[in-house]
C-alpha cells in the first residue's frame, strides 16, 4: 500500500474537473469521524444486583429458620452460579467502562458467595476435615466472616460519597455478616441459645440489605422507561473534600 501511494504523488495525473483531491481536502478542514460513546451499562449492573438481592435474601431466611428451614445448602446453588457466575461476569463489564468500584464490589461479593458455597458443599470435605471438633470449625468459620466484615467495611466507607441506597446495602451486610460471625464463635463456646439469637438477628440485618439491593435493581430498571426511583444522593456533602483533592 505504500507503494502505491508513493507512486501516485510522483506522478502527475490530471484528475477530472468534478473529482475531489482528497490529499488537498485532508490538508484543510477535514470532517473527523467520530465513534458515538458507548452507551451506559447501568442496566446490567441490574443482574448482578439481582443476583446480590435473591442470593442474600434466602440465605436470610434460612439464617432466621423462617418456616423450619435450618439447612441451607439447598441455596448452593445461587452460590455458585447466580451468584458467583453472575456477579463476576457483570463486574468484567463495569470494568471496561472505568467503573473501578462497582467491578471490585461485584467481584468480591460473587467470590464471598463461592466461597461460603463450598464450605456448604460436601464434596469439597470441609466440615468433614474437623471430624468431631466443631468448636474448631465454628471458629474458623467465625474468622473467615469476621474478616469478611472488615473487608465490607471498606466498601461502607467508600460508598458514603454515592447515594444513601448503597450506603445502606453496605450497612446492613456489614451488620449481618458481624452479628452470624458472632453467632459462629457463640456456638464454639456453647452457647448454643445465644448463637441461634446471633444467627437470626445476622438474617434479619442481610434481608433488609436483599430488599435494598432489590429497590436498585428497580432503579436500574425502570429509570429509562416508567420512573425513575430516588437513590438519596449523598456526593454533594463531599464536594468540598472531593475539589481539594483535585
Amino acid at each position: 500500500m505504500s507503494s502505491t501511494i508513493s507512486q501516485d504523488a510522483s506522478t502527475s495525473i490530471e484528475k477530472p474537473p468534478n473529482s475531489v483531491d482528497v490529499e488537498r481536502q485532508s490538508d484543510t478542514a477535514a470532517p473527523i469521524a467520530t465513534a458515538p460513546a458507548p452507551k451506559s451499562l447501568g442496566a446490567g449492573s441490574a443482574l448482578a444486583l439481582g443476583a446480590f438481592g435473591t442470593t442474600l435474601t434466602t440465605l436470610s431466611l434460612s439464617l432466621m429458620e423462617w418456616r423450619g428451614v435450618t439447612t441451607d445448602n439447598v441455596f448452593v446453588a445461587n452460590f455458585f452460579f447466580i451468584s458467583a457466575f453472575g456477579l463476576v461476569v457483570t463486574a468484567q463489564w463495569e470494568l471496561s467502562i472505568g467503573n473501578g468500584f462497582a467491578y471490585t464490589v461485584f467481584s468480591a461479593f460473587g467470590l464471598f458467595y463461592a466461597g461460603y458455597g463450598a464450605l456448604l458443599t460436601p464434596a469439597f470435605g470441609i466440615v468433614q476435615a474437623y471430624g468431631n471438633d466443631t468448636a474448631q470449625y465454628n471458629n474458623a468459620v467465625g474468622f473467615f466472616m469476621i474478616l469478611w466484615t472488615v473487608f465490607v467495611f471498606t466498601f461502607l466507607i467508600a460508598s458514603l460519597p454515592s447515594n444513601i441506597a448503597y450506603i445502606l446495602v453496605f450497612f446492613f451486610v456489614d451488620l449481618g455478616f458481624l452479628t452470624v460471625a458472632a453467632s459462629y464463635f457463640a456456638e464454639a463456646d456453647g452457647h448454643h441459645a445465644s448463637s441461634i439469637a446471633l444467627k437470626k438477628s445476622g438474617g434479619a440485618f442481610c434481608f433488609l440489605a436483599g430488599l435494598v439491593g432489590w429497590y436498585l435493581v428497580f432503579h436500574l430498571l425502570l429509570k429509562d422507561s416508567l420512573v425513575d426511583l430516588p437513590l438519596g444522593d449523598t456526593s454533594r456533602l463531599f464536594g468540598k473534600k472531593k475539589n481539594k483533592a483535585q
